[in-house]
């Protein structure tokens, strides 16, 4: 009986993390759309019309296929997370002679591979709530960046 109800539990949570992936991918999409019509003469337009569509099209096929866009989307990501530790590794050890931090780069990277691995390990049951967790994370380090980028240029003028 307890089993039963903690199982329905997971599911329930699964499903209202996967809702709110489906919000949050939507509404980051509209609002990257919306900051394409703002950029005019940037170099970075192509890619904020990508990243709209991105988040558009991963909202959409979570909405047609939920269990399956979960279970696609967490693997997708746990390979993200490998390639870049893999990539930001390599990066650090290039910079190794240079005297800049290399150190950093090359945690970062451990740290990828090891959310990576942590995916990878409990995968198909990471993709219960993975999902939600990192889409909040990348949407509040990017609003960061915008804050920052926004605070830089208050100063500079």
């Amino acid at each position: 009986m307890l089993e039963s109800a903690t199982v329905q539990s997971v599911f329930c949570l699964a499903t209202f993390d996967n809702k709110i992936s489906v919000v949050l991918l939507t509404i980051g999409g509209v609002f990257q759309a919306i900051e394409v019509l703002k950029c005019r003469g940037w170099k970075s337009i192509l890619a904020h019309v990508l990243i709209a569509l991105l988040y558009v099209v991963a909202g959409a096929s979570m909405i047609t296929e939920p269990v399956a866009g979960s279970l696609v989307l967490t693997a997708f990501l746990g390979g993200i997370f490998v390639a870049t530790g893999l990539l930001r590794i390599m990066m650090g050890l290039h910079l190794k002679g240079t005297g800049l931090r290399w150190g950093w780069i090359v945690f970062a990277g451990l740290v990828s591979l090891v959310l990576g691995a942590m995916i990878f390990f409990q995968w198909p049951m990471s993709a219960l709530w993975i999902i939600g967790l990192l889409v909040a994370i990348e949407m509040i380090f990017h609003g960061w960046a915008y804050v920052m980028i926004a605070l830089a240029l208050k100063t500079a003028r």
